[in-house]
């Protein structure tokens, strides 16, 4: 597409101080121009009129899990993108727990490239040690080179500090963020859920709380030592927020995301095993949960992502101990952010677009992302924050089905998707 006009919709872009009626102009894949509706007519070759609705810059999924390369029969890049669209995520960031793990230039391009048919753009996040082993670290540079925007062990946490330190002071020198999964595995072996009252009634091993904040606890300290950038992924507990937001008041590098599972459910929601409710970290308890809300409300929680984390029938329908561990979230993650923080919390529209577009840009430093200022990327998400609708699991477009929220009425969805100034997708 060479040119495209959006009319008649409200723009929300917080990092320009942007939120009023405005017509935006696309062209050569950059946002050409933002103006009083009606000052642009006639210099596209197509419009599309999206009254009533939102036009945010594109959403960028901070962690995401594709499986390619080597398990297709969970998801493709191809099929998570698809997926991807119309959830209204532009741009998704990659992790490398794949087979084999990226942790070399030649995954990382190999995953960016047009072959893989993705139709949103695609960030990998390289491994951090070789083969996700913990034991030897990557070239950072030459994964950064090839594309990768961040570097994490993602479900294979780093423990040894020592490693860790030289991590975070690696990749400080390259302007590059580490991300954790925090979870002290030598405590959670043999783990399927979170300690507490429904993992003793169901019989079942449970993961402290502990096992995070004290993982976050140390990463925190060595961020202050070597003024490395660590971002904590999917956060689950309210002692690792405490600590984040005592790590934002000292000013550190210090960045956290929150998945809407973590701020929606509760463990209680597991019933008698149903596995779609097994995650890791697992869903924490009601005063875990709530503790999220009120990080994402004050400001300490910097970016929601999905962790969307497909897998086949056969992973999860299992006994509730043998499960794979993770739900998909692509297409779920907006409307449960609209229904449940905005309509329900209140929670400004504009805060809504920097948890899932302006910080989410800033964290890994995707320049010309996050933004609709003039010469910025073309990627715009038009979502109608009124709109009612039902989500049917057996209509993903992802491969893999196993998610909670089957069923569920929501408010609000993404309407229009657009990367690099083309439609990708639209209701």
């Amino acid at each position: 597409m060479e040119s495209l006009l959006i009319q008649r919709g409200r723009v929300i872009d917080p990092a320009s101080g942007v939120d009023a009626q405005m017509d935006v102009l696309l062209r050569g894949g950059r946002v050409v121009d933002v103006a009083p509706a009606g000052k642009l007519r006639g210099q596209a070759k197509q419009t599309v009129n999206v009254r009533g609705a939102i036009v945010a810059p594109g959403l960028i999924d901070l962690h995401v899990h594709l499986r390619e390369p080597g398990q297709l029969h969970k998801e493709t890049i191809a099929s998570g993108t698809g997926a991807a669209a119309p959830g209204g995520f532009t741009s998704v960031c990659v992790m490398p727990n794949t087979l084999p793990v990226n942790d070399s230039a030649e995954i990382t391009r190999w995953m960016q490239a047009p072959q893989r048919s993705a139709i949103v753009n695609v960030f990998p996040i390289a491994a951090a040690t070789v083969g996700s082993a913990g034991e030897k670290l990557t070239n950072f540079a030459a994964l950064k080179k090839a594309g990768a925007v961040a570097v994490s062990d993602d479900g294979k946490p780093i423990l040894d500090d020592r490693l860790m330190r030289t991590a975070l002071q690696a990749a400080a020198r390259l302007k590059m963020t580490v991300v954790q999964h925090a979870e002290d595995t030598r405590v959670t072996a043999g783990c399927s859920m979170n300690y507490g009252a429904t993992s003793f009634r169901l019989g079942v091993h449970g993961m402290p709380n502990s096992a995070e904040s004290s993982v976050v606890e140390r990463d925190i300290a060595l961020a202050r030592a070597t003024k490395g950038h660590v971002h904590v992924a999917h956060l689950s507990t309210r002692e690792a927020l405490e600590a984040v937001r005592a790590a934002k008041k000292a000013k550190l590098r210090v960045t956290a995301e929150v998945t809407p599972h973590h701020f929606t459910l509760i463990d209680e929601n597991v019933g008698e095993f149903n596995a779609h409710y097994k995650m890791n970290p697992p869903l924490r308890s009601v005063a875990d949960r709530d503790a999220l809300i009120e990080g994402i409300i004050d400001g300490t929680i910097d970016a929601i992502a999905t962790d969307h984390a497909p897998h086949a029938f056969h992973e999860k329908q299992v006994e509730f101990e043998r499960a794979a561990f993770g739900i998909t979230g692509l297409e779920t993650a907006l409307p449960i952010v609209l229904t449940v923080l905005h309509h329900h919390f209140k929670l400004p529209l504009w805060r809504i677009i920097e948890l899932l577009s302006v910080n989410p840009a800033k964290i890994f430093g995707l320049t010309g992302r996050g933004t609709l200022a003039k010469g910025s990327h073309a990627d715009i998400t038009i979502f109608d924050p009124k709109k009612k609708w039902t989500f049917d699991a057996s209509q993903s477009m992802s491969k893999s089905k196993n998610t909670p929220f089957d069923g569920w009425n929501f408010t609000g969805r993404a309407v229009v998707t657009i990367v690099g100034g083309n439609v990708v997708w639209e209701a």
